[in-house]
């Protein structure tokens, strides 16, 4: 008998963490995080964290896990996703994997690409012409060094670019034909898919709250904290909505109402791009 996975995705907001645990309940489950911003140790209100009292219902894996100080790729997220699904299975458990990320779905449904590693030599190099060229001209470029990035990387998504840049520049091979190479390491597995799609008024509605509910649980205090610790601006977790707009209120720039309100638009963009990403990379999930 092949091996259950379930993966529950969604946009932001959306009540995947609450339909996780009752899947779980009723199937002998357990919950692996799929959110980029919630494995951060640091941050448990502005990322959402499933609550303490929801973390004692059922076993979680994955959360609060990582410090804001580090790198954490989609390619650590599976390593550590693979250990927390054979442990589930050992125990005879199934394994429902929740969040809102897609490229960590990715790499469970089509793989991850196994590129050699990057020196950071050949990055700064790639990053320092970047810099030098403008975007326009550096794609002109990199399609002298791969014509396959052609209709697929737009000429104004600089980070994209430069990956493509740099692996065909270190392994003399395209970026495509990596991703063609790849394949999921679960192709044997029986894996049920659910994306989470709420009427939209329901979604703005649930989006408000929780932006209510981050406040009266001292995510100031907890962008504070965070700002002590003076990361570097390049780091993963700035990304994550409300810093860049508490900082704000924090200097007088703005009032506390526009603060929360410009987390809601945010906040909807961000499920807005989550759900056309899903149309996209997710149409046979239910």
């Amino acid at each position: 008998m092949s091996k259950k996975i379930i993966l529950l995705a969604g946009p932001t907001a959306s009540g995947k963490s609450k339909l996780a645990i009752q899947l779980a309940k009723k199937l002998n489950g357990e919950i692996i995080n799929a959110d980029s911003m919630q494995v951060y140790k640091e941050f448990s209100i502005l990322s959402s964290r499933p609550e303490r009292k929801e973390l004692k219902k059922i076993k979680h894996h994955l959360y609060g896990i990582i410090s804001v100080k580090k790198h954490f790729s989609a390619g650590d997220w599976l390593k550590l996703t693979k250990d927390k699904i054979d442990y589930c299975h050992k125990y005879k458990k199934i394994p429902i994997i929740v969040g809102g990320t897609g490229l960590y779905f990715n790499t469970i449904t089509k793989g991850i690409s196994k590129i050699p590693h990057i020196d950071s030599h050949t990055r700064n190099k790639v990053r320092n012409l970047f810099k030098k060229l403008g975007y326009e001209l550096f794609y002109k470029k990199l399609l002298d060094l791969d014509s396959k990035v052609k209709n697929k990387i737009l000429p104004s998504d600089s980070q994209r670019l430069q990956r493509a840049y740099e692996v065909v520049l270190k392994t003399k091979k395209s970026l495509f034909d990596w991703i063609a190479d790849t394949k999921s390491d679960f192709i044997n597995f029986e894996v049920s898919k659910i994306y989470l799609d709420i009427p939209r008024d329901e979604l703005l509605k649930k989006i408000y709250l929780r932006t209510e509910l981050m406040f009266e649980n001292k995510c100031i205090r907890e962008v504070k904290k965070f700002n002590s610790l003076k990361l570097k601006n390049s780091l993963s977790a700035n990304k994550l909505i409300g810093i860049q707009e508490i900082n704000a209120y924090l200097k007088g720039s703005s009032t506390l109402d526009q603060c929360k309100e410009l987390i809601n638009i945010k906040t909807r963009q961000y499920a807005k791009r989550q759900n056309t990403w899903a149309r996209g990379h997710m149409k046979n999930w239910n």
